[in-house]
């Protein structure tokens, strides 16, 4: 066991993460930040015709199928340090708008068509720390701070106890796979230091870009062999900008590749963070709206599950995201009152209350 002095340890710069206990809160926070950003990515993707928006509709698509690595990452990460995920529970589907999990309260999360004030939203969530910016375990600033937080308190742990006193959990609870649809990116098990730290960096750089000081991630591009992907945050500047990256790219430079085309008239014009309350009981929105909510709950239960023992329910899991997706779009062919297409509106379902 390697023994730390008390003042070698910086208590402030990991933001109280000094017990295993502080470790599995902040792993499970992990988890529920990286599930918050789902539904308004779902949103915006669902809201586009892929056939009129390819592109967007590929650049959206990678990020969330990417986001869901993460969320699977950061479970391995909570099991491997002997935490137990939670998914399936009310406090993960707050109203929208809402505000990130434990986050600086400028990191507000709304259910939106695609369009600039969505990108604005995503472009805010993916926004990179600076390099030297402080860790931050609460009310973090950007997700990398949080993630860098974790990261000190993990070192601080096995300094202080030993890694075998810190990866305490079951292998077989890890989750593993890859590459996904639209990603090179690997879903991969955590069982000591070395690949817990891997998973955070997988996190943070396909989040913000490698070394917060570049434009890519470090994984390939499936769809542009020739360069290496786009970053989640850099990505989202290039359907801002309308213009993609190209070797030679910075983050000062902006994008100077082909153009990126968006066609709005394409997209689906969703009432923004709609609600069940909004329509009668028995309409046909409100009961189309009840569908998706009980099938994204299970989505949320099979996933629990898939982290607690039992990992074949991850594939499972695929089969109810192809189910949410053609409800999400029957939705949207639905208009309101107001002429405005109808949205999936992300509320929960008590289990008891499932079909």
């Amino acid at each position: 066991m390697v023994q730390t002095q008390p003042h070698e340890f910086d208590t402030a710069s990991t933001t109280t993460i000094a017990t295993l206990d502080d470790l599995r809160k902040h792993l499970q926070w992990a988890v529920e930040l990286e599930h918050a950003t789902l539904p308004p990515y779902l949103t915006a993707l669902y809201s586009l015709d892929a056939e009129r928006n390819p592109e967007a509709a590929q650049l959206i698509g990678g990020v969330f199928v990417e986001e869901m690595i993460h969320l699977a990452l950061a479970a391995n990460l909570l099991n491997a340090v002997g935490g137990q995920p939670r998914l399936d529970a009310p406090h993960l589907l707050p109203s929208h708008p809402r505000a990130m999990p434990h986050a600086d309260p400028s990191i507000e999360l709304s259910l939106l068509p695609f369009g600039q004030e969505a990108l604005r939203m995503f472009l805010r969530i993916e926004q990179p720390a600076h390099p030297g910016d402080p860790a931050e375990g609460d009310h973090y600033e950007t997700i990398g701070q949080f993630y860098d937080a974790i990261e000190k308190g993990l070192r601080h742990l096995c300094a202080v106890l030993g890694e075998d006193q810190v990866f305490t959990g079951n292998p077989a609870r890890q989750v593993a796979g890859g590459p996904f649809a639209h990603t090179a990116g690997h879903l991969s098990p955590v069982t000591d230091l070395a690949s817990a730290l891997t998973a955070l960096e997988e996190i943070v750089e396909q989040g913000e870009g490698a070394a917060r000081a570049e434009v890519w991630d470090g994984d390939p591009d499936l769809s542009h062999p020739e360069t290496k992907a786009v970053s989640h945050y850099y990505r989202f500047q290039e359907l801002a900008l309308g213009r993609r990256y190209q070797p030679g790219d910075t983050p000062e430079s902006g994008p100077t590749g082909e153009a990126v085309t968006v066609d709005y008239d394409g997209v689906r014009p969703v009432r923004p963070n709609p609600r069940l309350a909004d329509h009668p009981e028995g309409s046909a929105i409100r009961t189309a709206q009840a569908v998706f909510n009980q099938t994204y709950c299970k989505l949320l239960q099979q996933l629990e599950q898939a982290f607690n023992g039992n990992p074949a329910m991850l594939g499972m899991s695929v089969g109810t995201m192809y189910a949410l997706k053609g409800q999400a779009q029957g939705l949207m062919a639905m208009q309101d009152d107001d002429g405005l297409a109808a949205g999936p509106t992300f509320e929960y379902v008590a289990v008891e209350d499932r079909a």
